[in-house]
This record gives C-alpha cells, sequence and structure tokens, in this order.
C-alpha cells in the first residue's frame, strides 16, 4: 500500500466491551487493530477512527463512560477522530473532507459492528469510489437471534468480497 492509503477505525469504544455484554472476540479484536495501528503508524500512513454518538441512554452516548474510543487504541497526537449519528461513516460527517484533504483512494476498514456500521461504511465507501480492504479478523459484533456473532462475520467477509471489498487477514496487510 502506500500513502494514498488510511486506516478507518470505526466505533471500537468503551461501552462494545460492557462486562455483562462484550463484544465477541474483544481482547484479540483489540490487539489486532493494534497491531494494524503500529503498521499504520510505522508506514506514515494515515488513522481516522470513527465514533459513533448514540442517543441519549444508550451505551454510546456523547460524555457517558461508554462513549470514548477504548484505551487499548486510542487515538495518537493528530489522528482525526470523526463523529458520526448513523450506521454511515460518511452520511453527515467530516470523513469525506478529510480523507479528502489527505489524497487517500484506498481504505483499509477495522471496527464494530460488523453488519451494521462496517457493513455500511465498506459499502458506501465502495459506492464513492474508494478500494477498500475488509480486515477480515479485525471487525466483530454480538450474537444475533438466528446467527453467532463468527457466523456473522464470516457472511460479511464473503459477501462484501468483490463488490464492496477485497478481504485480507490483517497479517497480510501492508501500509
Amino acid at each position: 500500500m502506500s500513502s494514498d492509503t488510511a486506516l478507518l477505525v470505526i466505533d471500537v469504544q468503551n461501552g462494545m466491551f460492557a462486562e455483562d455484554d462484550p463484544v465477541y472476540q474483544g481482547a484479540g479484536l483489540l490487539a489486532t487493530i493494534g497491531d494494524l495501528l503500529a503498521k499504520a503508524r510505522a508506514a506514515q500512513a494515515p488513522v481516522i477512527y470513527i465514533q459513533h454518538n448514540g442517543r441519549p441512554g444508550d451505551p454510546l452516548e456523547p460524555g457517558s463512560a461508554g462513549w470514548p474510543i477504548h484505551p487499548a487504541i486510542a487515538p495518537a497526537d493528530g489522528e482525526p477522530v470523526v463523529g458520526k449519528a448513523t450506521p454511515d461513516s460518511f452520511h453527515e460527517t467530516t470523513l469525506q473532507a478529510e480523507l479528502e484533504a489527505r489524497g487517500i483512494v484506498k481504505l483499509v476498514i477495522a471496527g464494530i459492528q460488523t453488519e451494521c456500521c462496517v457493513d455500511t461504511t465498506c459499502r458506501r465507501a465502495a459506492s464513492l469510489g474508494y478500494q477498500t480492504t475488509l480486515v477480515r479478523d479485525a471487525h466483530s459484533t454480538w450474537d444475533s437471534r438466528t446467527l453467532s456473532a463468527a457466523q456473522i462475520i464470516a457472511h460479511h467477509n464473503e459477501a462484501l468480497d468483490g463488490w464492496f471489498v477485497t478481504p485480507k487477514p490483517a497479517s497480510e496487510i501492508a501500509f
């Protein structure tokens, strides 16, 4: 990859790791994203964080204990944090301007929640013309009523492949 590539970290916030209902394989997710951050920073590739602004009473409500980016993967000085209120990281946010200002045409995407914000952002990025890599082992979710989190992750890695993203394991990501 090159300087026209940015790492996008979506909604990896404290509230996603609540003791009573943590995101699937949360510790491993944080470690994998930490490795991706180290690679991106070493290559001086831009890192952009997305932070969900939940409604009042939501675990990701601005100002609540669950709202901050998880400290294990916290932004470094100068790394932008883009707030959003919908699953689409581009919708009514500054993300597009942040990417354009840096000359970004390729995205590497990691984060939470696989079938919601990660999926929606991958699809929107493709529609906007970004060459997008979804890090197969760096996004997560929770079990649904019908599918396990592992099934949801595997399904989205496959469903998004080709039309919207190129899925790759973190071990194959280079900036």
